[in-house]
């Protein structure tokens, strides 16, 4: 079941989000990866403006995604599935919801250019990579110099009714 995360969800978010980016580990530079990867004050910034929905199996959620609408674009923000419902459809049902609430001509997501599991899904979507990663990670997100340095920006072009 697909729903809206709540402020109730924060726990659960935490777990999820720090469990699913242990795959980050030896795979994006040493100097971006940290336990937790993301701390519990970070999220609670996080929820604050991005809305998050979640797979729920057996009334447990397993699996995030974020909406942030910003400018005039919307950001897939903090897509992360617990290991074990890996590779069973969850973050594609997510991303296919967040599509649906997009209202902006341009849906993008950034990621870390070494996590080639993260790019090949995005790509398999539609996602293609966009040139000016460096002026749309500085527009839209905020985020360290290093991490701008060793991520992308994926995008995909939405039909928006007028």
């Amino acid at each position: 079941m697909l729903r809206e995360c709540r402020p109730k969800d924060a726990d659960k978010l935490y777990q999820i989000i720090n469990e699913a980016a242990k795959a980050y580990e030896g795979a994006i530079p040493d100097d971006c990866y940290h336990k937790p990867y993301m701390p519990a004050d970070e999220l609670e910034q996080e929820m604050a403006r991005v809305t998050f929905y979640g797979w729920e199996a057996d009334g447990e959620l397993v699996g995030v995604m974020g909406l942030e609408a910003i400018k005039d674009t919307t950001l897939i923000r903090h897509a992360y599935v617990l290991p074990q419902w890996q590779k069973q459809g969850i973050a594609s049902r997510l991303l296919e919801y967040l599509k649906d609430l997009t209202v902006t001509p341009q849906l993008l997501v950034g990621t870390w250019a070494d996590a080639s599991w993260a790019l090949d899904f995005y790509q398999r979507r539609g996602f293609r990579f966009l040139p000016d990663k460096d002026r749309l990670l500085g527009t839209y997100w905020d985020i360290s110099p290093r991490q701008v340095e060793t991520s992308v920006v994926l995008g995909l072009d939405m039909e928006v009714e007028a």
